[in-house]
């Protein structure tokens, strides 16, 4: 009788051990995209897992080992939209002792990729899961059909999910004062409501140019926090689709985003798309932080072959860099770009009319704004590395100073940059016009 009762007692003990050593996931979360689906796992200790599909019908399955099941993965079902373009649905639940186990139900066949993260910033550890179509989308072929359909550049990925917790703000280089040469702003094509104006009419004959706007962070990389609570992320979005807007009133110009929605993309697809597309120019949209709240000022950066021109410089370089590591990249996959030896002759040639786009750009904006800077600054920006592409990163302003973190989040603001950046453009290419016409553009 004795022994059966500390039999119990040990099976108990020995339940409650296991029990307790399980790992508990703290959040999940959701990031549909044209390019693909997220999913993110968070926790405190990392997840042991196995990944592998099902056919007739086409299922994901993942499972979790040693994880407790809980409200977090419960609720996971409810953060798929219909519009998701990969997955109609997602079940959790315990599938052996010691095993939770995740099925989505998919729209298609696809290509996953599972991998870990380490905790960075304010995460924790994460498991990531993309879902990848079979076959990628062409970023130019889809915009072209959009543009032949009249619809708008929404991906399906553009709904609204729960906000990620952001980094916390990092010591920086101490930076120079801020500097002021500010011309004036020449006239803008804005109209009396703040919208650009409409498309004048094109010839057969003119040359169609592309430029390639890249929102920074997006999605699990929230990007610099304001002391109000401003993400980085949302305030670059809507300054890129003004810009994008004033750039589609010019009969012989055209804009791609590098993303339209809140997700993540990682620095070397953002080049990869912008030279799918056959972009003439990359700017990338910034907003600076520092831990000083009276660091103040809009800034324009270009690559530099032979490093920063200022300790700054390279500390936001650095900073912009870690965006992949926020971001959640799969340091299994191999980059072209970013682990690749400079190109000579045309990166040289690139980055020479980088500067002279970032002048331009400079000098428009300084006529809204005080400048960090009054010179285009250079430092090796991972996302400025396509060889082939006259390329900026321009930090619309320091998004930890309140007085411009207001600036930033009045959308009134947030057009007078547009203008700034669009007028720059358009004064870039009146001194450089494109050369060999790629294309010849006619009227949709």
């Amino acid at each position: 009788m004795l022994q059966s009762l500390l039999g119990v007692i040990v099976l108990l003990l020995t339940g409650l051990s296991v029990w307790a050593a399980d790992t508990v996931v703290s959040s999940t979360r959701v990031w549909p995209a044209p390019d693909y689906t997220r999913v993110t796992i968070e926790s405190q200790q990392p997840i042991r897992h196995k990944l592998f599909n099902l056919e007739n019908p086409d299922r994901l399955v993942l499972d979790l080992e040693d994880v407790a099941l809980n409200t977090a993965l419960t609720d996971i079902a409810g953060k798929i939209g219909a519009e998701d373009p990969y997955i109609k649905g997602v079940r959790a639940g315990r599938f052996k002792p010691g095993t939770i186990r995740l099925v989505f139900d998919l729209k298609a066949k696809v290509k996953p990729e599972a991998f870990a993260l380490a905790p960075i910033a304010g995460y924790g550890h994460r498991l990531v899961l993309d879902i990848y179509p079979l076959t990628p989308p062409d970023p130019l072929l889809a915009f072209l059909k959009r543009r032949e359909s009249g619809q708008p550049e929404t991906p399906a990925g553009a709904t609204a999910v729960a906000p990620a917790p952001g980094p916390a703000l990092t010591p920086t280089p101490e930076l120079s004062a801020p500097e002021v040469t500010p011309p004036q702003v020449a006239a803008k094509s804005e109209t009396p409501a703040g919208k650009p104006a409409a498309r004048p009419a094109r010839t057969a004959s003119e040359r169609l140019i592309t430029i390639a706007i890249d929102a920074g962070h997006g999605g699990e990389d929230p990007g610099a926090r304001g002391r109000a609570g401003t993400l980085e992320k949302d305030i670059t979005l809507s300054i890129a689709q003004k810009l994008k807007e004033r750039i589609e009133t010019e009969p012989n110009m055209r804009a791609v985003l590098t993303r339209d929605g809140d997700f993540f993309i990682p620095l070397h697809m953002r080049v990869d798309k912008a030279r799918r597309v056959r972009a003439d120019l990359f700017v990338s949209i910034h907003a600076d932080a520092f831990v000083k709240p009276s660091a103040n000022g809009s800034s324009v950066f270009a690559l530099s072959e032979r490093g920063a021109t200022s300790v700054a410089a390279r500390w936001l370089a650095k900073q912009e860099n870690d965006a992949d590591l926020i971001g959640g990249v799969n340091l299994g996959i191999k980059d072209p770009y970013l682990k690749q030896t400079l190109l000579d002759l045309s990166q040289t040639a690139s980055i020479n009319d980088s500067l002279k786009l970032g002048k331009a750009v400079l000098q428009e904006m300084g006529g809204i704004n005080r400048l960090h800077k009054n010179y285009v600054e250079q430092a090796g920006f991972a996302v400025l590395k396509a060889p082939d592409i006259p390329s900026i990163l321009i930090e619309t302003a320091f998004i930890s100073n309140p007085d411009e973190e207001r600036k930033l989040r009045d959308p009134s603001y947030q057009n007078k940059m547009a203008d700034a950046i669009f007028t720059g453009i358009k004064r870039y290419f009146s001194k450089n016009p494109p050369l060999a016409p790629a294309q010849v553009a006619n009227n949709p």
